[in-house]
């Protein structure tokens, strides 16, 4: 067993190195194809999470507090809101604790919050709505109350940010399924042409006992290389791209979407995953497509 699989390995070296210039097109092709796959693939992750984000403040209403209310005028307004029956629970959040809470929300990444050269966010009280029905009202009446910067919540907003989002994540689903079609054919087509080169060697071989398997082995170990070295290329370029998105932009996102992106860290450990059983099974499907075609009938 091992002797096969080790021969099939050799032969399938020999025959990328036959045909470089047909093998050089297709890693071209199938590493664009996964790297456009990748660039989806962060969209969409990254969508999901700020999606996720939002869901979960939907039963809670910010109240932001001016820099000059004090602890004891956020006190007084704390035990107004505990009394609503509308509010399921009130909770006092210092500038200290929110900056905190982001770095945690940032984990590797929380460095870059070290940038700010002050604490831009402001005290504010956090309510916990019994339910999300009731939101309007709520921010009504702490609108009115004194020492109220600003209220940070909208439904409206939040609603059509959802609806984006979801569609978002449609369309890069769709357009994933499409380019794993479009690389198992490039794969396809190149193990074709490579079959069609040897076709009179093949007839000979299967004149002489040789089973369709042994056959078959060079070309399936073609295919899964061709995907293996696509999937490595394309891997390393979306992570340094993803490195430097997180390092150049990831503070401005923060700061405009209230949510980071997915860590650098765990992106880049789940990518390498996805990448490699991508092109491993993209050159594995395309090679066993080709030779369904060509070889049963040799």
């Amino acid at each position: 067993m091992n002797n096969k699989l080790f021969q099939s390995i050799r032969q399938a070296i020999r025959q990328i190195g036959r045909n470089r210039a047909m093998v050089f097109a297709s890693l071209f092709s199938i590493t664009a194809i996964l790297l456009i796959l990748g660039l989806f693939l962060l969209l969409l992750v990254n969508v999901n999470n700020m999606s996720q984000g939002v869901k979960s403040t939907f039963d809670q209403v910010q109240v932001n507090l001016k820099d000059t209310t004090t602890r004891d005028e956020a006190s007084a307004m704390m035990e107004q809101f505990e009394a609503m029956e509308e509010i399921e629970s009130v909770v006092y959040q210092s500038k200290e604790t929110a900056l905190a809470n982001w770095k945690h929300k940032w984990g590797d990444n929380a460095d870059l919050l070290d940038r700010l050269p002050t604490n831009p966010l402001p005290n504010a009280i956090i309510l916990k709505l019994v339910d999300v029905k009731y939101a309007k009202d709520v921010v009504e009446r702490a609108r009115a109350m004194a020492g109220v910067e600003k209220i940070a919540y909208s439904q409206d907003t939040v609603d059509k940010l959802i609806s984006i989002t979801n569609g978002i994540q449609i369309v890069a689903l769709v357009l994933i399924a499409f380019l794993l079609v479009v690389s198992v054919i490039v794969v396809s087509n190149t193990i074709k042409l490579t079959v069609l080169s040897r076709e009179r060697e093949i007839t000979i071989m299967k004149y002489i006992g040789a089973t369709n398997w042994y056959i078959r082995g060079p070309f399936l170990m073609e295919g899964i290389f061709l995907g293996l070295i696509a999937a490595i290329i394309s891997g390393v370029l979306v992570s340094l791209l993803y490195h430097y998105i997180v390092t150049s932009f990831g503070l401005d996102f923060m700061l405009i979407m209230s949510t980071g992106l997915v860590r650098e860290k765990f992106m880049i450990t789940n990518l390498a995953v996805v990448f490699v059983s991508m092109g491993i099974s993209i050159g594995a499907v395309g090679s066993i497509i080709s030779m369904r075609r060509f070889l049963d009938t040799k």
